[in-house]
């Protein structure tokens, strides 16, 4: 009895040992790690430090980087409205050909930038499906206009919210709402009152992965709204015409983009530790 008492610490201490790893795997993680690692190394290295307030303060990056800030906000807005009901819907209801619905609406994803953008030109461009409706109907065309950049970067950032929300619905235990129902609280007192103070954290994470995608498109943007300066020409698309001409000025604006991705993912660290 006694030897069986004094081996249980030692069985508790040998469980929180790391697990062992062959060391085979070793060097491909290093090989995968310096992959990943050496570019966003390179864009350190050769930024020209010294001649950053004058590359981001010219006033073409700096018009790009609002209209940036303002579009990216703006998609975020629009797919917080749209994109949480649909998360409600594919989390809470069960109906024929949910998983059919999911895969399209989560098809942006991995849907190529720029077949994107020539499905938005099909959808509301000047001769598209309801493009041509509401330029016939009211006068309104979308294409290269700052209205098409907000489109496009809620289109391939709206999944990215509404898989962030359906995950954390199905984290809230549906029997709060039964316990409103049972009270006399009706659907939408329950759903304003109950389940979206706590679904919050997973809205709020959602959407800071939803404007960090936005802020960073390009491929449907160039593609359905162009690159006019001043109206669709995003931080993206300016890095992209700065590259031919002043190399100097896209590493300048690659490095602000990615100074404001480390900021998202430091925020959203304690998340995903958790999780």
């Amino acid at each position: 009895m006694t030897d069986v008492a004094a081996d249980r610490p030692r069985r508790h201490l040998g469980s929180e040992r790391s697990p062992r790893v062959p060391y085979g795997l070793f060097v491909p993680a290093a090989i995968g790690t310096a992959f990943l690692v050496l570019p966003l190394v390179g864009l350190l290295i050769r930024t020209p430090w010294r001649q950053l307030p004058r590359l981001l303060g010219g006033p073409d990056v700096r018009t790009a980087l609002r209209l940036s800030l303002e579009t990216a906000t703006a998609a975020t807005v629009i797919a917080i409205v749209l994109g949480v009901p649909i998360a409600w819907v594919l989390a809470r209801l069960t109906f024929r050909g949910r998983a059919m619905l999911r895969a399209l609406i989560t098809l942006p994803l991995v849907l190529p930038p720029v077949a994107g953008g020539i499905a938005l030109l099909l959808a509301y461009g000047r001769r598209g499906v309801v493009g041509g409706w509401l330029l016939k109907v009211f006068g309104i065309s979308l294409p290269f206009t700052t209205a098409a950049v907000v489109v496009a970067e809620t289109f391939v950032a709206m999944p990215f919210l509404i898989v962030s929300v359906e995950g954390a619905l199905r984290g809230v235990d549906i029997r709060y709402d039964h316990a409103a129902a049972t009270l006399g609280a009706s659907r939408w007192f329950t759903f304003r009152h109950v389940t979206l103070p706590m679904l919050a954290p997973g809205i709020a994470a959602g959407a800071v992965l939803c404007w960090a995608r936005a802020l960073g498109e390009f491929g449907a943007t160039i593609t359905f709204a162009g690159s006019y300066p001043g109206t669709t020409e995003t931080m993206p698309v300016r890095v992209y015409l700065s590259l031919q001409d002043d190399p100097d000025a896209a590493i300048a604006l690659s490095l602000v983009l990615l100074l404001v991705s480390v900021a998202i993912l430091a925020g959203l660290r304690e998340r995903w530790l958790r999780a």
